[in-house]
């Protein structure tokens, strides 16, 4: 009897475990400025990784399939840009781009599939975040034409905490219908202490028109990852294995004083 209840308690372990390790991945581009004004340099730093953002717990990032930025209608790739970083032990990439004229720059991410072993899935974010340059507000709500994205209601910079954000879930250019959304705050310091597990990931549900809405109770960046499932499969070790697309996009909140 002891034996059945010491094999059973193990195995209760090792799927929380499980769980806890595989939850609330995100893709991430985090630009050392999300609002470059005529006094600033206008020199970004960016920084491109695989993590769980409250946790602080990375994952390896291979080298990326694309990365690039549309400004304006021009779309540049910046892929061979990338520069390999070493951050706990974990496989990220950094870059610097140069604001050379006024108007927004949406930088866009697709990744390398990654193996997500505990969930028996491949995981692909396809993330973006904006960055207002020289006063000019025009493109924040342009459309990379990725395989699933977020395209913001609401502006995505200028955001005072507190405020709500809007955004519409698509996958191949249409809105997704009810999609789940899973919200997270960057907890770089790590200073903020969950009371609960439940409230490390937020999760919304978008409404019929793919509309989701979110109030940002804190200074920092948020995150925002609509999860859906691709039509295809990828294939690993003579086996199909199903494939998590997730559009990912993230925005930056600020104190009011």
């Amino acid at each position: 009897m002891k034996k059945i209840i010491f094999q059973t308690a193990l195995t209760v372990l090792i799927m929380t475990v499980s769980v806890s390790l595989s939850w609330a991945h995100f893709g991430m581009i985090i630009p050392s400025d999300d609002i470059v004004s005529k006094e600033d340099s206008k020199k970004i730093a960016l920084q491109v990784q695989f993590i769980h953002p409250f946790e602080g717990h990375y994952m390896n990032m291979e080298k990326p399939k694309a990365f690039g930025v549309l400004d304006g209608t021009k779309k540049t790739d910046l892929l061979q840009t990338l520069k390999k970083k070493d951050v706990k032990g974990f496989i990220t990439w950094e870059t610097a781009y140069r604001i050379k004229r006024p108007g927004d720059k949406v930088f866009f991410i697709e990744p390398a599939p990654y193996w997500e072993p505990a969930e028996e899935i491949f995981i692909i974010h396809y993330t973006k975040v904006i960055v207002n340059a020289l006063g000019l507000e025009q493109g924040w709500d342009s459309e990379i034409g990725l395989k699933t994205e977020i395209v913001p209601l609401t502006r995505p910079y200028g955001l005072w905490a507190g405020n709500v954000f809007q955004g519409i879930v698509k996958v191949d250019g249409k809105a997704v219908p009810h999609a789940e959304v899973e919200v997270e705050y960057y907890n770089e310091d790590g200073k903020i202490k969950p009371p609960a597990e439940p409230y490390i990931t937020q999760v919304i549900k978008a409404d019929k028109n793919g509309v989701f809405t979110y109030a940002m109770p804190k200074t920092g960046w948020w995150g925002f990852a609509a999860l859906n499932t691709a039509e295809y499969r990828l294939e690993r070790g003579g086996k199909k294995y199903p494939v998590e697309i997730g559009a990912v996009l993230w925005v930056r909140t600020r104190e009011m004083k």
